[in-house]
């Protein structure tokens, strides 16, 4: 706000005035814009201030322009203040939300922002004085943890998003998306399997290769029955009740799964 009195501020005192006595319509529209327009100057100087954070000058402006809108159209001359008090609040605080709402591509927690714009200052501080910003000496400089600096050194990084089309830094055809890991569909058969085995390894040997190859190898029941020689039906009837005795087992109660069989319950 200081040094906003360096500049020659337009006088739209009167103007104000006349702006909350008149009616809605034509001429009121146009007074406030007139006003809007004298003040802009003000808002391109603020929002040249955040230049070279990751957001062009001119979209810095145009949110510079919309904070000076609303500080327009809620300032109350009657309320003795002047506007630039008012104004350069409004329009910082605009700015700083787009920052914060607009620009991470992923949500980060205030603290963590505010450890990412700590550490930026501190680093471009240190090196204008010709020192090695390492994290001790961020560190030292602003106050924070070496931890707290990692954080807000890992934040500075992640601003935005890569697209996962994008070239890896070992350059050659290797994309990012062809770094990262992909769900193992055979993770949702972890279950299955477990509930699976204890069945399995209660049948005889003849049941358990008759399913390794009709499961496992991918054989018709026609193959399988030529290979054990016996019949096609009747390699139907023994994976049919193989299956049974799997799924019998697989829903039983544990209790009841680790006596053995037969076994009568002990008495309460």
């Amino acid at each position: 706000m200081a040094a906003e009195s360096r500049y020659a501020a337009p006088d739209t005192a009167a103007c104000f005035r006349r702006l909350v006595e008149l009616p809605e319509g034509p001429a009121r529209e146009h007074l406030r814009e007139e006003i809007i327009c004298a003040w802009l100057p003000m808002a391109h100087r603020l929002a040249a201030r955040y230049r070279n954070r990751g957001e062009s000058l001119e979209d810095l402006r145009q949110v510079a322009a919309v904070g000076l809108v609303n500080a327009v159209d809620r300032y109350d001359p009657r309320l003795a203040h002047a506007f630039v008090p008012f104004a350069v609040p409004t329009i910082t605080g605009e700015i700083k939300r787009h920052f914060r709402d607009r620009m991470w591509s992923v949500h980060v927690p205030r603290r963590i922002q505010n450890l990412r714009n700590a550490v930026r200052l501190a680093v471009a501080e240190l090196a204008a004085a010709g020192a090695v910003p390492s994290a001790a000496r961020i560190a030292e400089h602003t106050g924070l943890t070496e931890d707290q600096v990692r954080q807000g050194n890992e934040a500075l990084h992640g601003f935005s998003a890569l697209s996962i089309d994008a070239e890896t830094s070992s350059g050659g055809d290797l994309l990012l998306g062809d770094s990262l890991g992909a769900v193992d569909e055979a993770y949702e058969l972890v279950l299955d399997r477990e509930a699976a085995r204890p069945g399995i390894q209660g049948l005889a040997d003849r049941e358990k290769r008759v399913l390794y190859l009709r499961f496992f190898a991918g054989m018709t029941q026609s193959a399988i029955a030529a290979e054990l020689g016996v019949s096609q039906m009747h390699v139907s009837r023994l994976i049919a009740e193989s299956c049974r005795r799997i799924r019998e087992e697989a829903t039983r109660e544990p209790a009841r799964r680790d006596r053995p069989r037969g076994a009568a319950p002990h008495p309460a």
